[in-house]
């Protein structure tokens, strides 16, 4: 895996609601190297540790990728305060991503608040016959709905409060539209209750299901031991890095 560290320049950096922001990034390395359901890893200060941010978009013909991430402390609030023109240090592309199964046609994405954005990549991968699924806390949380009717056959939105789409989480309405649309492959990034429902139900359907964990990292290639996650492998327990073994797994190996 090719991996790449340097400088470089921000295009754009804009708010797409009070606390998310939507940021391109001219990277040609990184841009010709990444794939869906990847990271990368931004200094954001001197002080803290880099911060793991999914690829939203790639664009290898623009030679950018786009990040799309929400303001949750220190390192991604100085993020959202850089503007066009100005370098940002960033380490990738990290980890492994999401990939096309074969023999299967029938796809659903199923995203979690600012789970989504690393979904919309994945969703590329389909060529328009993807089905998305994406909940919200509400109307005014929602983000990127437009992007993935651009790459989607159907999206199907959900609002905690009712304000858009269906009323309730994504797992309430994920058992209706797997009995209408017979999905033979799943994969989803969002709150790790959500994934382990998702799981439940595919599990129950027989649907093979990927799902892209998160966890606290340090350095983002293994070597820290910060972000271990419990897996499943010939009927023994063992932990993987995250960063390194994943971000994306098989939901079936996954200890929940």
């Amino acid at each position: 895996m090719s991996l790449f560290q340097d400088l470089y320049r921000i295009l754009s950096n804009n708010a797409l609601t009070e606390s998310c922001f939507d940021m391109v990034i001219s990277c040609p390395d990184i841009a010709q190297a990444a794939e869906a359901g990847q990271f990368i890893q931004i200094r954001c200060s001197e002080k803290i540790l880099r911060r793991p941010i999914s690829f939203c978009e790639i664009n290898k013909e623009n030679n950018t990728v786009r990040i799309v991430y929400e303001v949750r402390g220190e390192g991604t609030e100085w993020l959202s305060k850089r503007y066009p023109g100005e370098k940002i240090d960033i380490l990738g592309p990290l980890g492994k991503g999401f990939k096309i199964v074969e023999g299967k046609y029938n796809p659903l994405i199923i995203g979690g608040g600012i789970g989504s954005p690393p979904l919309l990549e994945a969703a590329k991968l389909f060529n328009n016959k993807v089905d998305s699924l994406l909940g919200f806390k509400s109307a005014k949380n929602s983000i990127l709905i437009d992007d993935f009717r651009r790459y989607s056959k159907n999206v199907y939105i959900t609002t905690d409060d009712g304000s858009l789409g269906f009323k309730g989480l994504t797992v309430d309405y994920l058992e209706e539209i797997i009995e209408k649309n017979k999905y033979d492959l799943i994969f989803s990034c969002g709150p790790v209750p959500m994934l382990k429902a998702v799981a439940n139900i595919a599990e129950k359907h027989v649907i093979d299901c990927f799902v892209s964990m998160e966890e606290r990292m340090g350095c983002g290639v293994g070597a820290c031991l910060v972000c271990a996650c419990e897996i499943k492998s010939d009927g023994v327990n063992k932990y993987r890095h995250v960063c390194k073994d994943g971000p994306v797994f098989n939901a079936s190996e996954v200890v929940w």
